[in-house]
């Protein structure tokens, strides 16, 4: 039968998929829309299931805020191949996906997966997408912020993002070179009492080791170990970090010179491997 042009620019718009799939199916439906759109989610999930053993290392990581500032989601998707990751419709359906999460605000990567998008589940359109690039494609990664404040940043080429959440109101600028500086220098947490108790403990024990190693005293072991530890702080929490944008103050000094009181209540970074 003689498919319509317009048909299959419809399908497409619906499926996102290739005119020429969007016409053979269309074609093998013998112009029954509905079937025609279940053929290419089908197409999807035998993609998937032949390529389930492939490694998705490439991908998009997007960030992004409410109108009002007060809340943020974060996530990743990704694909197998740097090709597909650059490619102008992956990476608007990543931006798709954040907008979902940031609309609806689950709480977790399973209920975000569950949502609605498209007329299916976001886990079956994940699927179905996968049959468009050719490429086994998954959410990697989603997390939230609710604030008073949100700031993000996205690092050229979609391959880092970051949240921080504020205490207070915060300028514009000064929130995103905050974000900045979490994609930057990777910190481990916000401030010392937010570091991870076995982080503390492996650190104490690294620098103790190293102490010895050098031939430091014994009794003077854990003093030495301490003392690096406090170092590592300053290198690894992010308000002790002092700033890539001025190198004579550390964030927490940055934050209250702006606004007495204001400081970071929250993080989230994530970049691709």
């Amino acid at each position: 039968m003689s498919i319509k042009a317009a048909d299959v620019a419809k399908l497409r718009k619906t499926t996102g998929a290739g005119m020429m799939d969007c016409k053979k199916a269309l074609t093998e439906a013998d112009g029954d829309f509905d079937k025609a759109i279940q053929l290419i989610r089908e197409k999807g999930q035998a993609l998937a299931n032949k390529r389930a053993d492939r490694e998705a290392t490439e991908g998009a990581v997007i960030a992004k805020v409410s109108d009002d500032a007060k809340k943020g989601a974060i996530i990743a998707l990704n694909c197998e191949t740097d090709f597909v990751a650059m490619n102008k419709d992956f990476v608007a359906f990543a931006h798709k996906i954040c907008d979902l999460a940031l609309e609806n605000m689950p709480n977790s990567k399973e209920e975000l997966l569950a949502l609605e998008i498209d007329g299916m589940s976001l886990a079956e359109t994940i699927i179905s997408q996968g049959g468009v690039t050719g490429e086994k494609m998954e959410l990697a990664f989603y997390d939230k912020v609710e604030a008073e404040k949100v700031s993000e940043y996205i690092h050229l080429g979609n391959k880092l993002a970051t949240l921080i959440g504020f205490n207070k109101d915060v300028e514009r600028q000064l929130g995103r070179d905050i974000a900045m500086q979490a994609a930057a220098m990777a910190p481990v947490a916000i401030d010392k009492d937010d570091m991870p108790k076995d982080i503390i403990e492996e650190e104490l024990k690294i620098g103790k080791e190293k102490a010895r190693q050098e031939g430091k005293p014994e009794e003077m072991l854990d003093k030495i170990a301490q003392g690096r530890l406090n170092k590592f702080f300053k290198e690894s929490t992010l308000l002790n970090q002092v700033s890539v944008k001025d190198n004579k103050v550390t964030i927490k000094q940055l934050l209250d010179n702006a606004t007495k009181g204001l400081t970071v209540t929250a993080m989230k970074r994530y970049a691709l491997k």
